[in-house]
């Protein structure tokens, strides 16, 4: 599996209706770990997981974002 994909139809934990999981397009950018990938759905940065059970990368833009933690810096 490579580290980068360009655009998939992946399970968008947003989306998710009652208990029935609905696909949407997202970006898979990078790996991050062992079954940790950084995505783009709708320009929010979050984490994904591939489940090989369904073929499916599974994206959690509801509890999984990533938030910039960079030091910003202040204009004087």
């Amino acid at each position: 599996m490579s580290d980068y994909i360009d655009k998939c139809n992946c399970y968008i934990h947003s989306l998710k209706q009652d208990e029935n999981h609905v696909l949407g397009e997202a970006t898979i950018l990078k790996r991050l770990g062992d079954n940790d990938y950084l995505a783009d759905y709708n320009g929010v940065k979050c984490h994904a997981i591939f489940n090989p059970f369904v073929g499916r990368y599974f994206v959690d833009d509801k509890y999984g974002v990533i938030h910039d933690s960079r030091p910003h810096e202040l204009g004087r």
